[in-house]
């Protein structure tokens, strides 16, 4: 059996050494799914070429161009109608206010005339008519003052929300 002892020695020695590299390995792969995924790569946001990400943005200025276009020239339009609305209430206005004058010197005239005629007595009632028709008229021009004033304000705001829109769609 002597020369069987340095084979069984040789044997227990590499059984060792094998039993040494199980256990090395089995530490190594035991945390293996750990690092499978701390390895792996995970993509959290799509990267573009900038190429294609400047053709998706001329693709989207292009699809909203028209609507754009078409909406400004709406307000356009719409601006352009207000200031005909306005210039057409300036007019009542002037007009209103010009028969309003042209009114209280004809009344005065025909108060002096109607004084002379009825000795008086009727101008009372003629007075109060004519008191109550001023006061109407006058309640009448403040609408309209107050009406100019509110489209001159809208109009105002519509140009400048127009030329807010235009800035935008230049940048």
């Amino acid at each position: 059996m002597t020369p069987l002892g340095p084979a069984v020695s040789s044997l227990s020695s590499s059984l060792r050494l094998l039993q040494s590299s199980i256990s090395i390995l089995d530490e190594g792969v035991s945390d293996f799914p750990r690092l499978c995924r701390v390895l792996s790569t995970q993509q959290h946001f799509e990267l573009l070429p900038e190429p294609q990400l400047h053709e998706a943005q001329q693709s989207l200025a292009d699809e909203i161009a028209p609507a754009i276009n078409q909406l400004l020239a709406t307000a356009e339009n719409f601006v352009n109608q207000l200031g005909r609305k306005e210039e057409s209430l300036k007019a009542r206005y002037e007009l209103l206010e010009g028969r309003l004058g042209r009114g209280k010197r004809g009344s005065s005239v025909e108060g002096q005339e109607a004084k002379r005629e009825s000795g008086g007595a009727g101008d009372q009632v003629l007075s109060g008519e004519k008191a109550r028709e001023m006061k109407r008229l006058q309640q009448k021009k403040e609408r309209l003052q107050y009406a100019i004033e509110r489209l001159e304000l809208q109009s105002k705001q519509r140009e400048r929300d127009l030329r807010k829109s235009m800035a935008f769609v230049r940048e």
